[in-house]
């Protein structure tokens, strides 16, 4: 049986990483708080500032409702982020090869 997620995928684009980085680890606790389980920071190979924050959720009702609450669009300003793209996954399948 599959492990279902929840698993949050948010692509977005920052002013400056370092910058961005410092106000994403000084939320480490309220993410905590708020169900967020793991995480991996990913960025593009052609562009420093395009970043892909991965997660898993204890339930995606909880994620939701951090990722849309005002402190964190308040948070994702402060952090110079812009335009960010929210994707609520469950998971079907994984594997190795």
């Amino acid at each position: 049986m599959p492990d279902a997620g929840p698993y949050v995928l948010i692509l977005h684009e920052v002013e400056d990483y370092a910058a961005w980085k410092v106000v994403f680890d000084d939320a480490a606790a309220i993410r905590k708080a708020a169900g967020e389980l793991s995480f991996q920071v990913l960025r593009h190979d052609d562009d420093a500032n395009r970043i892909v924050h991965f997660s898993r959720w204890a339930s995606l009702e909880g994620a939701r409702t951090f990722f849309e609450s005002p402190a964190l669009v308040e948070i994702r300003r402060r952090a110079g982020v812009r335009a960010p793209q929210f994707l609520y996954l469950s998971q079907l399948e994984q594997g190795d090869l």
